[in-house]
């Protein structure tokens, strides 16, 4: 009862974003038969002020791991479960479009191939809509580390900003 209490009352205070990410393809392999691949990636967060928000994306993927991460020798289809918590600020401010950068962390799990750990900063812009918005992340800035389950191992450090690396989701404004 506490607990609803307490959502009632963050609720209330119109601070508040919920929305993610939806994806589904189809990936072509080449010689193998074709992949789908979907993703449902939730995310809620908390403005402390126009400038400060807090959120964490968390959800489930299913795809082809030379997709995930082309330099595995280990082929196949997995799943993963993924945690991404961030800090957000927002640098620019207009009436419709604010340009902001989230600073964080994620972990990603490849059922029966490895773990991807990731920090780092992902650029993004913000269409409002009234109580909706439109968000678009635009590449990554940072550093990446697969351990992987087939003895395949990786890291990565630097900034990936091709037209690869964009995600769209949409918030619901509280």
């Amino acid at each position: 009862m506490t607990l609803v209490a307490a959502m009632f009352t963050v609720c209330a205070s119109a601070q508040v974003y919920v929305g993610g990410n939806v994806g589904i393809a189809s990936v072509d392999n080449g010689h193998d038969d074709d992949v789908t691949v979907y993703s449902l990636l939730p995310e809620v967060g908390y403005k402390f002020n126009d400038n400060w928000a807090a959120g964490v994306m968390f959800g489930w993927s299913k795809g082809s791991l030379s997709q995930f991460n082309g330099s595995l020798s280990y082929a196949g289809t997995t799943h993963t479960f993924e945690v991404n918590p961030y800090a957000r600020f927002t640098f620019v401010h207009s009436k419709l479009i604010n340009v902001f950068c989230d600073g964080g962390f994620g972990y990603k799990h490849y059922n029966g191939a490895g773990d991807q750990w990731s920090i780092g900063l992902k650029p993004g812009v913000e269409l409002k809509l009234d109580k909706f918005s439109l968000v678009a992340h635009v590449g990554f800035l940072g550093y990446e580390k697969y351990d992987g389950e087939h003895g395949g191992e990786s890291s990565v450090w630097g900034m990936d900003f091709d037209s690869n690396n964009i995600s769209l989701g949409v918030y619901y404004n509280f």
